[in-house]
């Protein structure tokens, strides 16, 4: 990244401004703007997230936001209610109190005298969710969002239920806010009252992942703030990003198909990373890209922002398999409209182990079976990569040996597919309650396998009504399996392959039971998004300049940090493991004088193929330390199972120094729900 300082306007930072609810809750901002619109007034640009701007978020915060209000915008950085200095707490994810509260932090930026009345809303992950969640709520001010790593829908397309199955990251992404929810605030901030905040997060707080077992299938809870559900209610121009490695790789072309005002969509190769700090590489200038879009749609400059392809996308080349990549290498390509018009759905029949050429007859043959071993998904990866520690797919062959494969025969020219393949399915099942994951690979002439996209369905989901029906053993069904949108050139001499399984441990929860899945040859298919490889590209071969961004704040690296991710199996009592770190050691934010230390552990064990045996763990320590302040919070949480329920113990722990200050346990039993 190229650090840049001489930017357009001179800027000054606010660290500690309060913003009002209007139930009276003060919620603590960081404002960076021009030193200018004391008297000349500027749009206001706002990153609404719990991630602790002070703190945990600092560095990152310190590149863009000094950067955009170089360029002549206000930027507002809040934490929710809760989190870092701003009072309350944090129950939940998306609730309706946080979405008020951002209307009024709208209101209340749109009447600053340095604010010229015009607000965007910006950011990834959550801050994109609440971005596009306010979107639609129409807030007067707002005039535009800009999004990255986000989704439509909270139930079917989040770390929640994909296709109606349980994903693990469920649990982990719950151990992440059971930990960032019950951490204090800064006393040299807030004063004295900082321990009775502190107390009033950990007494009021409980594990999420108690909400969201309550909700195993589509309903109110997830309907609410979920924008699919009501496209026609975001009124503003949408700059929608993210990246194939993500598990956020649907939703841009999803919101490109359905909404209906001026928007813009960008898939890189990327993590869950903003594009400008985009791992795997290449990284983009994407905030060059998101000035001009402020610029255009908050400004009124006519600057072509909305000129070129509708969609920009990554096409990934082959790559030999690897749990982390440098760069992937590939081109961009543009697409008018989406669905584009360069993009034809080519189906083939799924024949005895083979993927049939295009056209073959579609007599109905004999059924395939499949039960697969709980080893199957040890290679997964995780559902969201952050590429560190490396957590992308290893090579499929292992995975393969407990699958149903289909594979093309070599291929005679290059393929290239953009979208979403689906997988049609003509099956049997011996259990009322099963599961089918579905993988597509890349496979080179030495047979290393590289995992491109994957996709899972709960069969009990297959109406996809979010009302769960069991399924009759030994009865036939149709089922559609959608897999995950990916930008991929397969080259000639290499196979597609199609790997079914029917368990994906420990990336998805696994069914009550073991179950033999039968696949009918000739009548089940695969449907590839194919686009020509001599389509025309309709783009530069290098459209987006360098990455760019403010010298980031100044910290040191006190204590190293710490990633690991083994896979561990005992071969005498069938036991196995995967075993997760990421530790960031002790990092000293220099200004301040304040050290911040995150460890996550994460272990997924199971023994041999009993289903009810799978339990999944995540243990955080977060800490807070600066000349005679020190503090830290320890959660633990534990999940497994019987065929009939879910058992969740856990732990949370307040220390000052070494004594421990707060204490408390939770034991609790959830019923399954076809799940």
């Amino acid at each position: 990244m190229r650090y840049v300082s001489n930017l357009p306007h001179a800027t000054k930072e606010e660290e500690h401004v309060v913003v009002p609810a209007r139930d009276g809750t003060r919620l603590s901002a960081r404002i960076w703007r021009p030193v200018s619109s004391d008297d000349e007034p500027v749009p206001a640009v706002l990153e609404y997230i719990p991630y602790r701007k002070r703190d945990l978020s600092a560095v990152r915060d310190s590149i863009h936001h000094p950067y955009i209000a170089g360029h002549g915008y206000a930027c507002v950085r809040v934490d929710l209610r809760g989190t870092g200095e701003s009072e309350g707490v944090l129950a939940d994810e998306y609730l309706e109190q946080e979405q008020t509260d951002a209307e009024d932090v709208l209101a209340w930026i749109a009447e600053q005298p340095w604010c010229d009345g015009n607000t965007g809303m910006m950011g990834i992950s959550w801050g994109a969710f609440a971005a596009l969640q306010a979107a639609a709520r129409r807030p007067a001010s707002l005039r535009a969002v800009v999004l990255a790593s986000f989704t439509d829908d909270r139930y079917a397309d989040d770390m929640h239920y994909m296709g109606g199955a349980m994903l693990s990251d469920n649990l982990a992404e719950a151990g992440t806010m059971f930990a960032y929810a019950t951490c204090p605030p800064d006393p040299a901030v807030v004063g004295e009252r900082w321990r009775a905040m502190w107390r009033e997060r950990m007494e009021n707080t409980q594990p999420w992942i108690l909400n969201w077992l309550h909700h195993q299938r589509r309903d109110d809870y997830w309907r609410h703030a979920s924008v699919c559900e009501n496209y026609a209610a975001v009124e503003v121009p949408v700059l929608a990003s993210s990246g194939w490695a993500d598990g956020y790789s649907n939703a841009v072309t999803r919101v490109l198909e359905h909404l209906d005002v001026p928007r813009k969509g960008l898939v890189g190769p990327w993590s869950h990373k903003y594009p400008h700090l985009g791992e795997p590489g290449p990284a983009i200038g994407y905030l060059q890209e998101v000035v001009r879009w402020w610029d255009h749609w908050l400004k009124g400059v006519d600057n072509g922002v909305m000129d070129g392809p509708m969609l920009q996308a990554w096409m990934q080349e082959s790559v030999p398999p690897s749990t982390s990549y440098e760069e992937r290498p590939g081109r961009w390509v543009g697409e008018p409209s989406w669905p584009s018009p360069h993009v034809t759905p080519v189906s083939h029949r799924l024949l005895r182990h083979r993927i049939a050429e295009e056209g073959a007859s579609a007599t109905a043959g004999e059924p395939m079976t499949v039960q697969s071993p709980l080893s199957v998904g040890q290679f997964a990866g995780k559902w969201a990569s952050y590429n560190a520690p490396p957590d992308l797919p290893y090579d499929q062959r292992e995975e393969d040996g407990g699958s149903l494969v289909f594979d093309t025969e070599p291929l005679q020219e290059p393929v290239e597919i953009l979208g979403c393949p689906t997988v049609e399915l003509d099956l049997m099942v011996s259990e009322p309650v099963a599961t089918v994951a579905a993988r597509i690979s890349d496979v080179a002439p030495d047979g290393s396998a590289t995992r491109v996209t994957y996709g899972v369905l709960n069969l009990t989901h297959r109406a996809g009504t979010g009302e769960p029906e069991t399924l009759e053993p030994g009865k036939r069904y149709r089922a559609t399996v959608q897999l995950n949108g990916v930008a991929q050139a397969f080259p000639s001499g290499h196979r597609i392959r199609l790997s079914l399984s029917t368990s994906y441990w420990p990336l998805v929860w696994p069914a009550p039971r073991p179950a033999l899945l039968s696949v009918y040859e000739g009548t089940s298919t695969i449907t590839l998004p194919v686009r020509p490889v001599a389509e025309p590209d309709e783009l530069p071969r290098q459209p987006f300049g360098e990455p760019e961004g403010c010298t980031p704040l100044a910290s040191t690296q006190v204590s190293p940090p710490e990633e690991r991710w083994e896979v561990r199996r005992d071969l005498i009592g069938y036991r196995s493991a995967l075993e997760i770190v990421k530790d960031r050691g002790t990092v000293r934010i220099d200004d301040l004088g304040l050290g911040t230390g995150l460890r996550a552990e994460e272990r997924y064990t199971a023994t041999a193929d009993d289903f009810t045996s799978v339990t999944g763990e995540t243990a955080w320590t977060m800490r807070f330390t600066r000349d005679d302040w020190d503090v830290r919070v320890e959660t633990r949480t534990e999940l497994h199972c019987t065929e009939k329920e879910f058992f969740l113990d856990a732990t949370l722990d307040g220390y000052e120094g070494e004594r421990r200050v707060f204490s408390r346990t939770w034991n609790e039993t959830v019923p399954r729900d076809a799940l």
